[in-house]
């Protein structure tokens, strides 16, 4: 077998962090660890243990209104714009570890308008609606009957919530009054301190509307028995507290208000100054927690109504919470906020036994992003690389972990491949750009705000702190870089680089200039720039420092590429050639050299023009332009040159990402497309490689980070296995057939899948000079195999009479096989063939059939015209025998006069 002189690049997806939520409706089991979130017009069920899809219900193509989820996660039930409302079954998946199976068990249409709230009791057996229209109804999960209708809110029913209250015998009508006072007069009579009929659970409902009213409904007696007039806004939330035997109410008229059982009167009445948008009971209905507009978790006393924790600045609108998730059996509740982040605060300050004290706001131990929005830019960051800096369309920059370590089990750990664990809070507007040092622990960021900050990461002690602030520029940073050349591995800088930050920074603004800032380890909170240069005539895209320290390379939307000297910063060369504004720049490592490029390097660059240019430093002129891309070229990273073997006759690689949602492979040194990866729906903004390993890391405008694994040297192994695999059945099969061992042969060409060796079989066999009696195929070895074959065999067999047939040199072979399989096999057993694995054909055993009768139809139509035809070639014959004149026509009897073949005489 001849060697490949050149070996294919070939990636796998590996792992992809995607959207888990975002916005809208969403719940939480009550042991923690199932969330149940809109995902657009899907909800997907999630493990926050360790942030794995446990399943997911697709949309009907409308926007979700409302979902709920019981308790126990026994059932979910969705309720759409689409007037729908489906309720489905969750149990434990049999096929797949840590996965659900929903199991849809009706489909109902609760209101005339869209459901717009929903609430489970405490059972998880009652459901209740409130919809657009006003109406309350309730629900039997399970049966999926209506048992309660109850009108009387004027507009949208905006809060439910099921609770059970102790009431009183005396006021219970449901029982004779005689029986009771005789049941009561016996446990008298005999001591019994502990009377039942004394107190009994009643179920009730509470219903908040957009117009300020609540309504209690008795589920017993199908009425309601209060309305609680006091808000002057939405009633966002309602809670009931059975120690204390209060109802609480936020609303968006920025109060909350306390409603004692009894009587239903307004117990106390709190000014929040902000619209609420949840509050609950905490500490054995001691706390209350409140949540709105402001973005901060805050508690009040239920005795006092004063609030105990401290005063706290408000945040910005993403901040403001639009849902607090909580349990009486967590140690924690959920905070969901605008922006479909999820903050998990501990409750550890208010642990029974409380005493009422101002105390500090409840610490947030972990972060869920629900959704990454565009993901922007991404860089590598730890000594290790174990981390993953994001910059997603946000003002902060999120830090996940890479690490593949799981706290089963337990959803306040969360320290799984994907789970964030560091925040940069700082600049005050939407980051554009970021870069990282050799280390690691060297982050830079350049934001609309103008200005760039340096952060020190120390993943070890979860330190992630900013080093330095940046301000000079004018206008708002597109670019930036670091310094990526490593230190002696024997000098200080190497052994403790947290100690010793990057010698410089670059970087490039909308104001059309670049700025060069020293750092030392003094270094103030401000620096100052060294120097800034006028640098191009359009908005500076990127920035790139070359391996060695000692240039950088700007590019712009002026379409040009410029080369600077980091020293002096003074331009030292200019690549032209680019038809658009040039998006990305990158220099190549110090090993990436291509024939002919010089001793000084490559550096490549993309553009919106749609094509990747490579230059050469030593006289700065295109080598290559790699075309191929549909959209822009917005990301280039240059793959560490690592050979597989001595058939890999690549040279240096490099990554483009571009606005077709495509990420390509090219070999630098013959500009071809070793692979194209294809992951994403929208725009590829971010791409990085891993410095080390090459694994890339993709991100996108469709919030989706993948995660690509180099499988190279797996696929060649596997295609020069298979090579060889084929080659020696190949083999054996030439062997079979010179041998006439019709069945091995035979059953080893369906196993190959190669039509073309198992026709020429069958052709033999049909055509044989010497034919079995009897046969149906020609000989009897052949008969016996064809009807002993497995299901999967004789599908396999039958696509191919199925193609066989579509032509008019193989029909006749082909009908003479598929009369064998008809005489060797019931009916029942054809009818129920199926298709098994990827035999080339899609559908059941009708769809070949059908094509098998189409073409037949047509050959057997065929003959009988030539049938005709050779009737009528017949009759003109006959007619020419008759005709007098020259020429005569011997065409019968011909023998009779010693002629062996028939004689046309000729006067």
């Amino acid at each position: 077998m001849a060697q490949r002189t050149t070996v294919r690049t070939t990636y796998d997806v590996g792992r992809t962090l995607q959207p888990i939520y975002s916005g809208g409706s969403l719940a939480l089991s009550e042991d923690g660890r199932i969330l149940a979130a809109s995902l657009g017009e899907d909800v997907l069920l999630t493990d926050l243990t360790n942030g794995k899809e446990l399943g997911r219900v697709e949309g009907d193509g409308e926007t979700i209104t409302a979902l709920a989820l019981t308790p126990s996660a026994s059932h979910l039930i969705i309720c759409s714009r689409s007037l729908s409302m489906r309720i489905y079954a969750l149990s434990p998946s049999d096929t797949a570890e840590d996965a659900i199976e929903l199991h849809l068990l009706r489909t109902l249409r609760p209101h005339t308008s869209p459901v717009v709230t929903l609430a489970t009791d405490r059972t998880g057996t009652l459901v209740g609606t409130g919809g657009a229209d006003g109406v309350v109804k309730v629900w039997d999960i399970r049966a999926g009957y209506t048992t309660h209708t109850f009108h009387g809110h004027g507009g949208v029913v905006s809060a439910l919530h099921f609770f059970e209250v102790e009431v009183p015998e005396s006021e219970d009508a449901s029982e004779n009054n005689k029986k009771r006072k005789r049941r009561k007069s016996r446990h008298e009579e005999a001591g019994d301190e502990n009377a039942p009929g004394e107190n009994h659970i009643q179920y009730r409902l509470a219903s908040g509307a957009e117009d300020g009213k609540i309504r209690i409904w008795d589920l017993h007696k199908r009425k309601s028995t209060a309305v609680l007039d006091s808000h002057v806004s939405v009633v966002r939330s309602l809670q009931y507290s059975p120690q204390e035997k209060v109802l609480v109410s936020g609303s968006r008229d920025k109060t909350l208000i306390l409603w004692e059982s009894h009587r239903w009167k307004a117990q106390r009445t709190i000014a929040a100054l902000e619209g609420i948008e949840d509050a609950g009971f905490i500490a054995g209905g001691q706390v209350l927690y409140s949540g709105g507009e402001n973005g901060r978790i805050r508690l009040w006393s239920a005795a006092t109504g004063q609030e105990l924790t401290q005063e706290q600045e408000p945040g910005i609108e993403t901040d403001e919470i639009v849902n607090i998730l909580h349990y009486a059996s967590l140690q924690y509740l959920i905070s969901v906020h605008a922006d479909q982040v999820l903050n998990f605060h501990s409750l550890k300050a208010v642990e029974p036994p409380f005493v009422e004290e101002v105390i500090e706001p409840l610490p947030i131990f972990r972060r869920v992003s629900g959704t990454h929005d565009e993901v922007i830019d991404i860089a590598y960051v730890g000594r290790d690389r174990s981390l993953l800096a994001l910059n997603t369309n946000s003002e902060d920059i999120r830090i996940v972990t890479l690490s593949e370590s799981d706290s089963a089990g337990d959803a306040t750990q969360g320290r799984y491949f994907g789970a964030d664990v560091g925040l940069l809070k700082g600049h005050e507007d939407i980051v554009i750009c970021l870069d990282v040092d050799w280390s690691g622990h060297w982050l830079v960021t350049g934001a609309k705000d103008n200005t760039a900050r340096l952060w020190r990461l120390d993943p070890e002690n979860d330190s992630y702190t900013c080093a330095a602030v940046l301000t000079g520029h004018a206008e708002s940073l597109g670019a930036i870089a670091l310094p990526h050349s490593a230190p002696q591995e024997s000098s200080a800088a190497f052994t403790d680089p947290l100690s010793h930050p990057p010698s410089y920074i670059v970087t490039g603004s909308q104001d059309k200039t670049v700025k060069r800032w020293d750092v030392t380890k003094e270094m103030k909170q401000k620096l100052r720039a060294k120097y800034t240069r006028k640098a191009h005539d359009k908005d500076i895209n990127a920035i790139d420092i070359d391996p060695s320290g000692s240039l950088f390379a700007s590019a712009s939307q002026d379409r040009t590429v410029k080369i600077y000297s980091a020293t002096e910063g003074e331009a030292i060369g200019v690549l032209r050639g680019h038809r658009r504004g040039v998006w990305t720049v990158k220099f190549a490592p110090k090993d990436s050299q291509v024939p002919n490029s010089g001793n000084k390097g490559l550096i490549a660059t993309g553009s919106g023009d749609k094509t990747v240019k490579i230059w050469s430093l030593a006289d700065y002129s295109c080598l290559l332009t790699l075309e191929g891309h549909s959209n822009s070229v917005l990301k280039l990273a240059w793959l560490p040159y690592r050979p597989v073997d001595t058939r890999d006759k690549r040279g240096p690689q490099i990554a483009s990402a571009a606005g077709d949602g495509l990420v390509k492979i090219w070999d630098s040194a013959s500009g071809e497309a070793m692979s194209t990866l294809d992951n994403h729906t929208d725009r590829v903004w971010a791409l990085v490689a891993h410095p080390v390993t090459g694994a890339l890391v993709s991100g996108g405008g469709d919030s989706v980070i993948t995660f690509w694994q180099d499988t190279t040297s797996s696929t060649l192994e596997a295609a020069t296995t298979a090579e060889t695999e084929r080659v020696e059945l190949d083999q054996k099969l030439q062997n079979y057939t010179y041998a006439g061992n019709y069945r091995e042969a035979i059953v080893l060409a369906l196993q190959m899948d190669q039509p073309g060796r198992l026709f020429t079989l069958l052709k033999s066999v049909v055509e044989t000079e010497h034919p079995d009696p009897g046969s149906i195929s020609g000989l009897d070895t052949v008969d016996d195999v064809l009807a002993n074959l497995a299901d999967e065999q004789l599908y396999k067999l039958l696509l191919r009479l199925r193609d066989w047939n579509t032509n008019v040199r193989t029909a006749p072979i082909a009908q003479k096989i598929l009369w064998t399989v008809v005489k060797s096999y019931p009916a029942a057993r054809l009818a129920s063939l199926r298709p098994q694995g990827k035999v080339g054909a899609k559908g059941s055993l009708k769809d070949i059939l059908d094509a098998i009768k189409a073409y037949s139809e047509r050959h057997y139509k065929r003959v009988e015209e030539l049938v005709d035809e050779s009737y009528l070639l017949d009759f003109t014959l006959r007619e020419m025998d008759e005709v007098g004149g020259d020429v005569k026509a011997i065409t019968n009897g011909a023998s009779l006069l010693g002629f062996e073949r028939d004689v046309i005489m000729v006067d």
